[in-house]
């Protein structure tokens, strides 16, 4: 898959969207009415706090948000990379570009330069890669829907989920940002996942962690080198 980074484009990533955590749904709304403009938006993964297509508790839960999404599809261009809080997402907007894990990276080019994009969870330990094949399995989802009664199931994983503090920052980014760094052969990296919202570079390559906009309150454009624009 390739993709053609547009200038005037909008990376946001780690929302946590919940009824706490009510950036994403400014965002949405600046979006609607013009205060924020963009012809591109990338949607980098974990922007609801959790999300999949087969499960009923938190379809309704968002189904404004859901409906928000696909109304702007109509306009402008909406790439949604799915991460570890939000899969099988592909029946939920039609009209939305929905790039799987699995399919991460995705190759760009945004000028001259080439860009690998992925929500960051990828380039992971055999186990995890295990965990993330079992929990966005169909099958496995449409039983647990079928299975949960009253929402028990759905409230208890909301209700944690909600609680969670996520807004941590690493010690030690750049040393972390080499390692990832090393997983690409691209001029640019893009990932979000880990909530930096920090940029290193090595090697001519440049590493960039987008911010979480519920944590930052903050998104970005490509060509702004990455200075974050406020909320």
């Amino acid at each position: 898959m390739y993709l053609n980074i547009k200038r005037d484009a909008i990376f946001v990533a780690d929302s946590h969207y919940n009824e706490k955590r009510l950036e994403f749904r400014i965002f949405l709304e600046k979006l609607q009415s013009g205060e924020v403009k963009c012809s591109q938006l990338f949607l980098m993964g974990d922007i609801f706090d959790f999300i999949a297509g087969e499960i009923d508790f938190f379809i309704k839960q968002n189904q404004d948000i859901i409906d928000k999404i696909n109304e702007l599809s109509n306009n402008l261009e909406v790439v949604y990379l799915e991460g570890n809080h939000d899969f099988n997402l592909k029946k939920l907007f039609p009209k939305v570009l929905i790039i799987e894990r699995k399919k991460q990276p995705v190759f760009a080019k945004y000028g001259e330069k080439s860009v690998k994009i992925a929500h960051g969870d990828i380039f992971t330990p055999w186990h995890y890669n295990l965990y993330c094949s079992i929990i966005r399995n169909h099958y496995l989802l449409k039983i647990l829907n079928f299975l949960d009664f009253n929402y028990l199931i759905s409230k208890k994983v909301y209700y944690t989920l909600i609680e969670k503090n996520i807004c941590r920052k690493m010690e030690d980014f750049n040393s972390f940002a080499k390692n990832r760094v090393k997983n690409y052969n691209s001029d640019i990296i893009i990932e979000g996942h880990y909530h930096e919202g920090k940029s290193y570079e090595h090697d001519k390559k440049l590493y960039v962690n987008i911010p979480s906009l519920c944590c930052d309150k903050k998104y970005f454009r490509l060509a702004d080198r990455f200075i974050g624009e406020n909320l």
